[in-house]
């Protein structure tokens, strides 16, 4: 009885090692030359390690069967860190990868708007790790690229109106800015972003979500964006339950996307939901490749490379713009988290969302006290800038009071400014209010601010 069985085993090995050298035939046959190749020996649910002679970081490779895309995020002596682009399930010890010799790229073109793909750029109703077959008049564009210098880079000297009374009055944008939208959880992110995309006078919008509940992609896409909102927007989802190396390869991807469209004269409109999902990405992949973790922010240090990186290749370039703005997760309205605080001193600019603001049903709930745009005064005119300053101003008075009001102890006549502000609160609450679907246009907006403040 053993003579057959030990026959089986030797049967089954050498189908096994014929299989392997077609894999490395076939390898050769496409890179035209040795194909360089490894074995897996060591695997975790969010990295594999091999000894993968002469693999560089970054460096995209292929685990043979079963076949698995993963990238090097680590090179350690004679061994490498791969994070897979799935989950490695079926993955054995000794499975043999081979090194591609390429990074990690999207197809750019006309063609993806109105698409929506997935974290590494491919069509997400049809994601697969073979869709890579060339399309006529698309351009392939690496993911990370290195930002414009800063000497050739456009002045942020145009207004872009967004349709936002609260933002193009109080906190007006300018063409190639980099805000931060600051809120908790249930501020009204989403509806927000939604309504950018409405009303922003922008030839193309790139929406990245990021970590994003399933059941919210497709709300936020059917739902609260209307027809012509989804013609000229391109979507890239990668969902909370996708691994770390695409939640993060997806900011990757959208901001190449934007660029490409930059590159070719338009005025792009970058929504990224949100920065703190894509750092939590960065510290599994940064812990996957043993990278200590800071004693106060938890993140590893190659966020803190990664962060300004990504955000300096949004802005002016020499022909069109990337106007971005970045959610950031906040806990309780605390603007000093590391994360946060990081973010907030690299944009120029930052939209606090109020959870109060949200309960009280006043959306967007854009808390403009505690905001700012940096370039306001760069785009606008000084009547605007000086009567968003008064709006400000008589809402700082009505804040300083509000306990009193409520509780009956204010006393009128004492201070004329204040009673004036308390007389002006309810008209600049509806000025700051808005409906969802209703798209405010740039010269009514100034028109009803310059009324408020005289």
């Amino acid at each position: 009885m053993r003579r057959p069985d030990a026959a089986r085993i030797a049967h089954g090995l050498r189908r096994t090692l014929d299989a392997r050298r077609e894999a490395c035939d076939e390898w050769r046959r496409m890179s035209g030359g040795e194909a360089r190749c490894g074995r897996i020996d060591k695997i975790t649910p969010n990295a594999m390690r091999a000894r993968l002679p002469g693999a560089a970081l970054g460096e995209q490779c292929r685990v043979v069967s079963p076949s698995l895309d993963a990238e090097v995020i680590a090179v350690e002596g004679r061994h490498v860190w791969l994070a897979p682009y799935a989950e490695p399930n079926g993955v054995a010890n000794g499975a043999l990868v081979q090194a591609l010799g390429t990074s990690s790229r999207v197809a750019v073109g006309d063609h993806l708007i109105g698409a929506v793909l997935d974290g590494l750029g491919r069509p997400l109703a049809s994601a697969t790790a073979a869709d890579e077959a060339p399309r006529s008049g698309v351009a392939w564009r690496s993911l990370d690229t290195a930002p414009p210098p800063a000497m050739t880079r456009a002045l942020v000297s145009t207004c872009l109106p967004i349709g936002i009374r609260a933002i193009d009055g109080m906190l007006t944008c300018g063409r190639g800015q980099r805000l931060g939208i600051f809120a908790a959880a249930g501020g009204g992110k989403s509806t927000l972003l939604a309504m950018m995309c409405q009303g922003a006078q922008a030839d193309v919008i790139v929406v990245a979500l990021i970590g994003e509940r399933g059941r919210e992609v497709r709300e936020f896409l059917e739902t609260a964006l209307t027809p012509e909102a989804r013609a000229r927007t391109v979507c890239v989802v990668a969902t909370s339950d996708r691994p770390a190396l695409e939640r993060m390869k997806a900011a990757y991807t959208a901001t190449a996307i934007a660029e490409a469209f930059r590159d070719d004269g338009k005025d792009v409109l970058l929504l990224m939901d949100s920065l703190t999902r894509f750092g939590r990405a960065v510290r599994d992949i940064g812990m996957a490749a043993g990278e200590p973790l800071g004693a106060t922010s938890g993140l590893p240090p190659s966020f803190y490379a990664r962060l300004p990186r990504l955000l300096e290749r949004a802005g002016t370039g020499v022909r069109g713009s990337i106007t971005a703005f970045y959610t950031v997760l906040v806990e309780g309205d605390n603007l000093d988290e590391p994360l946060a605080d990081e973010v907030r001193s690299i944009v120029d600019g930052h939209i606090v969302l109020s959870r109060r603001l949200a309960q009280e049903n006043h959306y967007p709930a854009i808390d403009v006290a505690r905001s700012l745009s940096r370039v306001m005064a760069a785009v606008t005119d000084a009547p605007h800038v000086d009567a968003a300053a008064r709006v400000r101003r008589a809402m700082a008075l009505a804040a300083q009071v509000e306990l009193l009001v409520r509780v009956g102890e204010y006393q009128p006549g004492n201070d004329p400014e204040t009673d004036d502000a308390l007389a002006r609160a309810p008209d600049i609450r509806a000025f700051l209010c808005q409906a969802q679907h209703d798209v405010a246009p740039f010269d009514d907006t100034r028109a009803w601010l310059e009324h408020l403040a005289n």
